[in-house]
Order: structure tokens, then sequence, then C-alpha cells
């Protein structure tokens, strides 16, 4: 028998490592994607460490204390305290890894194009401390291209072949938070490579912690996968919203036009209008997608219109609350304004993004005096002043209260009560009938 190249004893001995679990799997960055990530992993028998610029975040994950709603302190304790998972600011830590997962922000600038500092900052870093036999997976949302295009040259700086010394892969990050029923292990895990090696091993590394894993035969396919989906998503809710403000102006309930076409069991999905988008994925996805079709030289027509009309939502309740306080008989300027809830979605703490920040900044430059109620998020800062949450019964104080984040710890029969005026914008009201209740 021929003996085996440098090349197959890599991927061998990398191949058993993580058969065995005593691959030593690395996580950058440890926010909303990281953590939970780097628990899957721990909980499987792999020993993690986690990597964060953030020295507090490391901190808090060394003492055991979660930050992050889908990671309850009672499962993370128990890993840092058996020596599964450890975090760390000091990318030193990288030469001691076998496998590398990028979960680091990946924002818009103000201009609509992709903000790739976090994903080459994190990179440069890497290459560092880089060495042979090491599996790499950007998790990072971006533009199809990014893997091969701006991560695969910093890695081979050294003159390592991707497929041969290491292995590198894009395996889009899908998680929901505050989803009881769909989290991390549980979501299938779409994973696609440079190489077919590449994406094999992906697939071998994932399958590890994860129920489901689906390959795909390249990064660029990985990539548009998230994109695609956050697209259609973004869309379809730009699409409810445009008919939100078409049944307003004709004095239909959009709400039973939804749920009465919901009915139909084949061709239609049901998607609800609200006060806009927000979170990380869905409001700034799509213009990854928008931004590469450019330099294709290709208008994303269907992005930049979706975009627009949930970009003007905010604008659209702002006005609402103003057509129901002149009904009452009550100007917006100097009237007592309070907002249930400012996280951007229901029973979650994030404000990426949220829509609520808008309304609340909109309805302050009309005069309003505000607050806001959130049992998830104590306080905010809003155009250079800290508020801070007030109890649910505050509300009845108010001249209009508006509901921006349908939170399900909230006392909407006690609220229908006690509110002099209720601007809903989640059909967070449904069941209630009320001449004080305004929809959108």
């Amino acid at each position: 028998m021929p003996e085996a190249t440098a090349a197959e004893t890599t991927a061998k001995t990398l191949e058993q490592k993580i058969r065995a679990r005593t691959a030593r799997a690395g996580i950058v960055g440890l926010g909303y994607v990281g953590l939970p990530l780097a628990v899957e992993f721990a909980r499987a028998g792999f020993t993690v460490t986690g990597i964060d610029v953030s020295e507090e975040k490391a901190r808090r994950v060394n003492t055991g204390k979660s930050y992050v709603g889908d990671v309850p302190t009672a499962t993370l304790a128990p890993l840092v305290k058996d020596g599964k998972l450890r975090a760390t600011a000091d990318f030193s830590a990288v030469a001691e890894l076998d496998t590398i997962n990028i979960c680091v922000p990946t924002p818009l600038r103000k201009t609509k194009d992709p903000d790739m500092s976090f994903i080459v900052s994190a990179c440069q870093e890497i290459a560092r401390h880089f060495h042979p036999g090491t599996l790499v997976i950007l998790e990072s949302t971006t533009y199809p291209g990014t893997t091969d295009e701006v991560v695969l040259p910093m890695l081979t700086q050294s003159g390592l072949e991707v497929g041969r010394d290491f292995f590198l892969c894009f395996s889009p990050e899908r998680v929901d938070p505050g989803n009881p029923k769909y989290q991390t292990a549980n979501i299938p895990k779409v994973v696609g490579g440079v190489t077919p090696a590449c994406t094999e091993m992906g697939r071998l590394f994932y399958s590890q912690a994860l129920q489901t894993v689906v390959p795909v035969s390249s990064t660029q396919v990985a990539e548009m996968v998230k994109l695609l989906e956050n697209t259609f998503r973004m869309i379809n809710i730009g699409l409810a919203n445009e008919i939100a403000l078409m049944c307003d102006r004709m004095g239909i309930n959009v709400w039973e036009v939804i749920d009465a076409a919901a009915t139909k069991p084949f061709g239609f999905m049901p998607f609800y209008p609200g006060p806009g988008l927000g979170g990380h994925c869905i409001p700034i996805d799509p213009f990854y997608l928008s931004w590469k079709t450019k330099q294709a030289g290709i208008e994303a027509r269907f992005i930049e219109l979706a975009g627009y009309i949930n970009g003007q939502m905010p604008h659209f309740v702002a006005d609402k609350v103003q057509a129901a306080l002149n009904d009452a008989g009550k100007p917006v300027k100097g009237s007592r304004i309070h907002v249930m809830g400012v996280a951007y979605k229901r029973d979650i703490e994030d404000l990426r993004e949220s829509p609520a920040l808008d309304i609340l900044l909109l309805l302050k430059r009309r005069g309003a005096t505000l607050a806001y109620s959130d049992p998830h998020v104590p306080r905010l800062h809003l155009d250079g002043i800290e508020m801070q949450s007030a109890p649910e019964s505050a509300a009845a104080d108010a001249d209009c209260v508006v509901i921006v984040t349908d939170h399900s710890a909230f006392d909407y029969a006690g609220l229908v009560e006690r509110a002099a005026l209720i601007v809903d914008s989640r059909n967070a009201l449904k069941k209630f009938r009320s001449p004080k209740i305004v929809r959108l």
C-alpha cells in the first residue's frame, strides 16, 4: 500500500478528532449566534473556546452567567464548571484550536453597502495564529463571494492550500431569538465549502452537535441561501404592509383579510403587517444582495421597493397616533404617549433595528411626552436621553398608548380597561372590541 500523503494525513487526523469529539473547537464572536453555538458543541462533548473582543463578555461566560436569552445560565454554568467551555479576548488561543467558527456582526454602512470590518479584523487575528489541519467556518451573514474573495486570501497568505492543508466553509446562521421550538440544535444547518473536501469536513463537524446538516456545492450557494431566506421574508412583509396601507385608506380590517386568506390550504402563506422591520437580519440582509447585484449590473427592484415600504411603517404608525389623538381632540405636542414594547420582536431583549426606536423618535420630534414599558428592556438611549421602563400601570395616565411589540407578559385585558386610547400596531388586541382601540 502506498504511504499516505501529508494532505491525506492532515485531513484524516482532523476527521478522527472530530469523530472522537476531541477536536478543540473555537467560536469567534459570543453574541446571539456564537454563544448558543458554543453551548451546543460543549454539550456534545467538545472542549470549546469562545473568543470575543469584549473582555466583559468573556468574563461573564467564564463566571457561568449568560447574557443571551436563548442560553439559560442553568445550561451555561455547568459547562463552564466542567471545563467544557471557556472564553477569552486573546486571539492567540487560535493556535490551540482545530475548528474555528466566525460569528461576528456584519452591519450595513449608512450608504447601504456591506461593512466587512468585523470579518476582516477577525480573520487578520486568526491568520496570525493559523496552523495546518484547521477547519474554518464563516457564519456571519454576508454577500455571495465573501468567503472565497475575502476570507480565503487571508488564510492562504502563509502558503497553506485550502482543501489540503486546511478547510474553509460558509454556513449561514439561522438563529431566531426567543423561538422556543426552533433553536440552534434543531434548525437544519446549511454548509458549503470551497472544495468538496471542505464541505465534507464542515458537514462532519456540524453533524456531531446538530440534528440536521444540509451540504451544498459551494460557499456561494450557502451564502445565497441566507440572503434568499431573509429577502423572501422581507418582501412578503413589505407586501403585507402595503396591503395594510391600502386597507387603511379603504376602511377595511387588514387583519381579518389576512386571516380569511390564510384558510386557503394551498398557494398562500400568511405574512403580517407591523410597525416596521427589526433585528439584525431581515432589515439588513436583503441589502447585501441588492448591493452585490448592482456590482453585476442588475437592479434589485423588488428588494429596494420592499425596503422602502417597510421603512415607511414607523412613519405610518406615528401618523396613526397623531390622527387618533386628533380625533380625541388632542394634539401630539404636549400629549403623554406610552409605548408598550420596544424590543424588535416579542419576548426578547434585542433592540437592534427596532422600529420602536424610530417611532419614539418621530413622536418626540412632534412634541410628545414619552414613556415606555418593556419587561425585557429595562433602559434605552433615545436621541441622547436615557429612558427607563415604567410599570405597565403607568399606561393608564397616558393620553395614548401605542402597542409596538406584543410581549406575552403584557396584561392586555387590563390595558384595554385602563387606557384612554390605544393604537395597536401588532393586532395584539384582536380579541377585544372597544371604540378606544385604533388598529393598524
